[in-house]
């Protein structure tokens, strides 16, 4: 197979890679909000346990935890990617940021990838493995 054919079959996998990206990156983020919610896999609040419903880190994690959901099979994709960038651009500006200019020191790498990740698949839409693509949206 000669270079340019391997591209064009490598490029030809762009949609079904669009929804790997969205799968993994969902799986991933919904852990952020079951462990403020649940205490699963882990208690990461302050001092353990669950974050009170009617909080700050409560609401992120009900975001998180099914807004996830909602990301990883696929559903209604651009508005809830849109929504969640949104909470993780709020996320690093509120909690990440005022602990210093460097995200990899302030902790707050994640919420940077998760806010371009969720941004990029807000345009990009679900991909071919999706609940939105066999609803035709």
């Amino acid at each position: 197979m000669t270079a340019p054919n391997l591209g064009a079959k490598w490029s030809s996998w762009t949609p079904r890679l669009l929804s790997v990206l969205r799968i993994v990156a969902a799986f991933l983020f919904m852990q952020f909000g079951t462990a403020k919610l649940f205490a699963f896999p882990a208690a990461i609040m302050p001092g353990g346990g669950t974050a009170p419903i009617a909080s700050l880190p409560g609401i992120a994690g009900m975001l998180e935890t099914f807004g996830g959901l909602f990301l990883l099979v696929g559903l209604f994709t651009r508005p809830v990617a849109f929504i969640l960038a949104g909470e993780m651009a709020v996320a690093y500006f509120l909690g990440h940021a005022p602990n210093g200019f460097w995200p990899v020191l302030n902790q707050g790498h994640p919420a940077i990838l998760f806010c371009f990740i969720w941004l990029y698949v807000s345009a990009a839409g679900a991909g071919p493995w999706s609940l939105d693509a066999k609803r035709g949206t």
